[in-house]
């Protein structure tokens, strides 16, 4: 009989220095969601995203198309935008000595620099790699990104029925959880606790039930299908939406869960889509906004109500946030020691090796560019 896999040793989750390796193999080496494109719908508006120590500022430019800079003014490094969110008109401008850059990126004014070796074209703001899929924004700060279509593989194939760039946001909730990032990605992907945790998820859903998808290397997902009379993941399972316009008969009767590394759970269900992006702050703590989609023509009828969706899962989020918490603060405990998987928890297993294997892949990258 074969010894079963084990969780990771407790370092992984506890220790500092590998937290900020991880935010530079997942976060600065591959794209990761932000956001979405009805962030900025029109030329000039703006959000900067915050990520492993980095400011990034998502805009529109005059064109349409969706670019990403670094925070960092060319003349002497400055963080240039300070709100969260907002509107340029039709400039970014530095507020140290106003050096002054289109929405394309490019410098268009730095007063006093009119010596004959300077010039504007040398110094555009330092781009972010952007691409938009289904109306998420991913960005990456590679210095040579392979396209997005390579990391997402068959996926917009996979969801392209649940139409989600057409879907707009309902509701949105952030979260700061004391736990390390991927005690949230492994909790996400098993449902062996829900009996457990979730009373009220199981009522609507029978954990055991559906299949997961053989892991692939940047994604682990499966589906899970309705009790009885449940057309839907409410507070009571009562289907209150028109099915979204693509789904299939079948894909009408079950949910899909998907992990799309490194930040983004995609929960796709039959009359909405919910969406999780991860946000690791320090080894211990993560920031996670959960926004609930749905389609616009249910959004614009009279007296629309989504909430029964967003109370059912506000209050699972809470139920998972809390005993990841608990999760974290047994794993610093020094009689902690790594536990054995069960062979229902593949998923959860297919992650850490995705994770170890990264780190040795970061490792051999660092020894080849020591050579």
């Amino acid at each position: 009989m074969s010894t079963p896999a084990k969780t990771l040793p407790g370092r992984y989750y506890t220790d500092p220095g590998i937290f900020q390796q991880e935010l530079e193999t997942f976060f600065c080496q591959m794209w990761f969601c932000s956001g979405r494109a009805e962030q900025v719908p029109n030329p000039g508006d703006f959000y900067l995203s915050e990520v492993a120590g980095e400011s990034i500022i998502v805009t529109r430019e005059s064109a349409g198309a969706v670019r990403a800079f670094f925070n960092v003014c060319r003349h002497r490094g400055t963080r240039m935008c300070r709100e969260e969110h907002g509107k340029f008109e039709g400039r970014i401008q530095c507020p140290y000595h106003g050096w002054t850059y289109g929405l394309d990126g490019n410098l268009l004014g730095a007063p006093h620099m009119e010596e004959g070796s300077f010039h504007k074209q040398d110094y555009p703001l330092h781009r972010v790699e952007a691409e938009i899929w289904a109306g998420h924004i991913f960005l990456n700060m590679a210095s040579q990104a392979n396209p997005l279509k390579s990391q997402l593989a068959d996926l917009p194939d996979k969801f392209g029925p649940w139409g989600m760039e057409d879907l707009r946001r309902y509701k949105s909730h952030a979260y700061k959880v004391k736990a390390n990032w991927k005690l949230i990605v492994a909790n996400y992907n098993e449902c062996l606790h829900c009996p457990m945790l979730h009373p009220t998820l199981c009522r609507i859903t029978d954990p055991m039930s559906g299949d997961n998808e053989t892991p692939q290397p940047t994604y682990i997902g499966g589906a899970m299908e309705f009790r009885g009379a449940a057309q839907t993941m409410s507070v009571d399972g009562k289907r209150r939406r028109d099915y979204l316009p693509g789904l299939s008969e079948a894909q009408r009767k079950r949910v899909l869960y998907y992990a799309i590394y490194p930040n983004l759970f995609l929960s796709l269900h039959p009359d909405y889509v919910m969406v999780h992006r991860l946000w690791p702050r320090a080894v211990d703590e993560t920031e996670v906004v959960c926004e609930w989609y749905f389609h616009p023509k249910e959004l614009s009828k009279l007296g629309f109500n989504g909430d029964d969706a967003v109370d059912f899962w506000d209050a699972t989020n809470r139920e998972d946030w809390e005993i990841s918490e608990l999760s974290q603060k047994g794993i610093g405990s020094r009689a902690y020691e790594p536990g054995p998987y069960s062979a229902r928890e593949g998923l959860p297993q297919a992650f850490d090796r995705m994770i170890l294997e990264r780190e040795r892949q970061a490792r051999r990258a660092i020894a080849h560019r020591g050579g």
